[in-house]
């Protein structure tokens, strides 16, 4: 009696992948650690490009600064100053004083005040790219003289005793140190070199990176790649704030105590677009690691994963 042949066995099943695999943990390392180089870079190279280098627009980011109170002190008291230096008017001299650092400080909220400022920082931003150019030992400087000669002119014009004696010379608000500007050199040049290029750089990285997980991964893979690039645009954020915060700090070092707070305000209001850029950059790399997550977790309960292709 001839025995049937038993039916074969069914092979066993695959196992499934797993969801995260070694390889994809590699590459979402390699990624953030990109973006967290590329995204700084790209921010302070377009700044150094499009800010610093730029005298109408370094010029308008310091303006503002004519209302600014630790600005308008510290050029009433330099202009003061300076101004008394050379007046010696016996026991008139601390009323003089007294006068005429008031009226310092009246023509400090003028409008013909921002003029002189405008010009002096215009002046600075030379003194700002020759420090950053040229040979070391170059500080950077903000000169006031023509602050000292408006208001000198202002008090011979309401006949103002002993006012045509102001001298009217190179009066210095320290803005970084000649020590800092050798620092700061080489990293300017190179920035300077590489212009807006990381940024395009960062841009044609992130449409590959999706594109490419979503044409060989499917939604799932394209929707982990945009989390990873929001991650990684979070962490770019943060080392950009980490690096403007640290700069701050050491530009200001070199600074002379009494200049400090006018230094600060300047460096404040240069770097006002890279702390813009932050939050900017903070807020898309939130949203897209947010809604990339969100998006795989709904997907999951949605369909089964062969389903999500």
């Amino acid at each position: 009696m001839r025995t049937s042949p038993s039916a074969p066995s069914p092979a066993p099943s695959p196992a499934p992948a797993p969801a995260f695999s070694a390889v994809s943990a590699a590459f979402s390392a390699v990624l953030l650690v990109l973006l967290a180089v590329l995204v700084p870079l790209s921010a302070l190279s377009a700044w150094v490009d499009l800010e610093i280098d730029d005298t109408d627009r370094y010029v308008a980011a310091v303006s503002p600064l004519s209302s600014d109170a630790a600005v308008q002190a510290a050029v009433t008291d330099l202009v003061t100053e300076e101004a008394m230096r050379q007046i010696d008017l016996g026991p008139l001299q601390d009323t003089v004083q007294e006068f005429l650092h008031e009226t310092a400080r009246s023509f400090t909220t003028t409008e013909a005040f921002r003029s002189a400022w405008d010009t002096a920082n215009r002046a600075a931003h030379r003194a700002v790219k020759a420090a950053l150019d040229g040979d070391s030992g170059q500080a950077v400087t903000i000169d006031l003289a023509p602050v000292i000669d408006q208001v000198k002119q202002d008090l011979v014009r309401d006949g103002v005793p002993f006012a045509d004696r102001i001298p009217v010379e190179r009066t210095e608000i320290t803005l970084l140190g000649p020590g800092q500007a050798d620092e700061l050199r080489d990293t300017f040049r190179w920035l300077r070199y590489c212009s807006i290029w990381p940024a395009v750089a960062t841009l044609v990285l992130l449409v590959l990176v999706v594109g490419i997980a979503t044409v060989r991964g499917g939604l799932r893979a394209g929707l982990w790649a945009t989390a990873v690039v929001g991650a990684g645009f979070v962490l770019g954020a943060i080392v950009l704030r980490v690096l403007v915060a640290v700069g701050r700090g050491r530009v200001l070092d070199e600074v002379p105590g009494g200049d400090r707070d006018a230094a600060a305000a300047v460096v404040d209001a240069l770097t006002a677009s890279l702390r813009t850029t932050v939050w900017w950059v903070l807020a898309a790399g939130a949203v897209l690691l947010v809604g990339a997550v969100l998006a795989r977790v709904l997907l999951r309960r949605g369909k089964s994963p062969a389903d999500v292709r």
